[in-house]
């Protein structure tokens, strides 16, 4: 039987070139040149999804990018806000 080898992983100018090789290509082919990560998972935490207006959204979207934030830090850190003033 023989050993299946990792290939080479190319070298990428950006993050973007990166997600779109891996787009076309199957991973576990480079297995070998991918960095050994360890990381906590918190199998507690729990997300919820929200139905929001288009409208509304857009306007998240512009602000979260504006702020350089994403919508769900946006969203977050304003809903905190909200029920600290509330309580």
């Amino acid at each position: 039987m023989t050993e299946s080898k990792s290939k080479k992983l190319p070298k990428f100018d950006s993050e973007r070139e990166l997600y779109e090789f891996f787009e076309t290509h199957d991973m576990g082919e480079y297995e070998s040149e991918l960095p050994e990560v360890n990381f906590d998972v918190d199998i507690k935490q729990s997300h919820y999804l929200v139905s929001i207006d288009r409208y509304l959204m857009n306007k998240l979207l512009d602000v979260a990018k504006d702020q350089q934030v994403s919508v769900e830090i946006l969203l977050d850190s304003w809903l905190k806000e909200k029920l600290l003033k509330a309580s």
